[in-house]
């Protein structure tokens, strides 16, 4: 099994946005080390006070000065607030950066309507997929310069590097999503801590839709990767105390409160208690929204998940309160899975 990190720059209680990026550069280093396959960061917007994520475009070039191996890349860009050749230019001046080190992750999402209006996005659409896989396209087509010469932007080029192109991703957390990175031929990644239950049911639907890819950047075979909510400590029972701040995150986001993440206290306090261990072995239709465990136990549960949809590459994204813990979490989970340490 491969292993991949996404990074949301969460921002230290009493901390700032350039403390969450300091994390964020160890984090990136430390996964280097460690053997992880990728690093990618994420983009939020008008949360800024708990996740300083929102530009990966300007963190990937630092994190590219500061790293030397692992791959780079965004989790995910969101298209459908930008033009798709301004996302590629960014994407090949990254690769110009750090050659054959970037992926474009690919995806959209509304955030909160103050955010969508900051960013000039229009909310009305009534189908809010009826663009995405022609702007996913065009990005591509603008990375590989893949556009005829007959063609308006046949003339346009890119600042790259020699020989390298930027791997493009489609990310979603949904059946629609998986659809799209099928018919357009592209890796696609689920994001199974939004919407676990319909994680076996969108990789079914993108090998049902797969076509190999007429696009420069696309695969011949279908290519998948898990994303998966899940924290790892030295015991089950401490993993589960990690766990509670995003059960008690969660909670808060039903209640309509976006944004915060409590301490461990506050989320024992708020949950009524620490959390039951996830248990070793899942039931065939659970998944549950974050799962955590003792190297041994982790594990196997990404065993279980990634047999369930039929891939070998799970990203870890954790909501966790403490950079130490995180950290410990991510050496830990290399050491159970058998990541070989740089």
């Amino acid at each position: 099994m491969d292993l991949s990190i996404v990074d949301l720059s969460p921002v230290p209680t009493d901390g700032t946005a350039s403390d969450a990026y300091v994390n964020t550069v160890t984090a990136a280093q430390r996964a280097e080390q460690l053997g992880y396959s990728r690093f990618w960061v994420a983009e939020h917007h008008g949360m800024a006070d708990t996740i300083a994520g929102t530009t990966p475009e300007v963190l990937l070039g630092h994190l590219a000065a500061e790293t030397d191996s692992i791959r780079l890349g965004s989790g995910a860009v969101l298209l459908n607030h930008y033009s798709p050749f301004k996302v590629a230019e960014q994407f090949g001046v990254l690769d110009a950066l750090a050659p054959g080190r970037i992926d474009a992750g690919l995806g959209r999402a509304n955030g909160s309507p103050a955010a969508d209006r900051a960013l000039g996005t229009d909310r009305r659409v009534q189908n809010p997929d009826e663009d995405h896989a022609e702007k996913i396209t065009a990005v591509v087509n603008h990375l590989y310069d893949d556009y005829p010469s007959d063609h308006p932007y046949g003339d346009l080029t890119l600042p790259r590097s020699d020989g390298n192109t930027p791997d493009p991703w489609v990310l979603g957390s949904s059946p629609s999503s998986a659809a799209i990175a099928g018919e357009l031929g592209l890796p696609y990644c689920f994001a199974a801590f939004i919407r676990p239950e319909l994680a076996t049911q969108s990789f079914e639907e993108y090998r049902a839709q797969f076509q190999s890819s007429p696009l420069a950047g696309g695969t011949d075979e279908p290519q998948g990767m898990i994303a998966v909510n899940a924290v790892c400590a030295a015991t089950d029972q401490e993993a589960a105390r990690l766990r509670s701040v995003a059960e008690a995150t969660y909670k808060r986001m039903q209640r309509g409160v976006v944004g915060t993440r409590p301490t461990i206290d506050d989320a024992v306090d708020e949950l009524g208690g620490v959390p039951e261990p996830t248990p070793g072995t899942l039931d065939s239709d659970e998944w549950p929204r974050a799962i955590s465990g003792s190297p041994e136990t982790l594990t196997g549960l990404l065993e279980q998940l990634t047999d369930r949809v039929g891939v070998d590459e799970v990203m870890i994204q954790h909501v966790v309160s403490d950079h130490d813990d995180a950290l410990r979490s991510h050496e830990l989970l290399a050491d159970g899975v058998g990541l070989t340490e740089q």
